[in-house]
């Protein structure tokens, strides 16, 4: 079985095409900044949040330290109000505890949808008028 680093179509949970999430830090499970996925990205890197204390916390206890800065990997480690490409089930567990951060709908990849319900999300959406 061959493995291929081809990404699914970059769209958002709208249809539309996908925002870049962040640059600085540099996010996305292809590091291109966007949460863009495909079928190797088994944790479904695809919601762009903005990270809060609570939520590093929430997720630091979960065995999943984001503000720890790792130097092998070039991950400077998070700090609250950065934006993140997360996984998608993680921000679900997260929203069942209450710890779930803001979302950003049109910088999160449409495949999040198999995860998580859009009127889910947009209940967290920091980008609706």
């Amino acid at each position: 079985m061959a493995i291929t680093m081809e990404m699914h179509e970059s769209k958002n949970v709208f249809g539309d095409p996908l925002i870049p999430c962040s640059t600085d830090p540099l996010t996305g499970f292809f590091r291109d900044g966007c949460c863009n996925t495909n079928d190797q990205d088994l944790g479904s890197h695809t919601v762009c949040v903005q990270v809060t204390e609570e939520f590093l916390k929430f997720s630091r206890e979960r065995g999943n330290d984001l503000s720890s800065p790792v130097e092998e990997f070039g991950f400077p480690g998070l700090n609250p109000g950065d934006r993140w490409c997360l996984c998608a089930a993680r921000w679900l567990e997260a929203q069942k505890e209450e710890m779930a951060p803001r979302v950003y709908l049109q910088r999160t990849h449409q495949r999040a949808l198999e995860i998580v319900p859009l009127a889910l999300l947009r209940q967290y959406a920091a980008d609706l008028n």
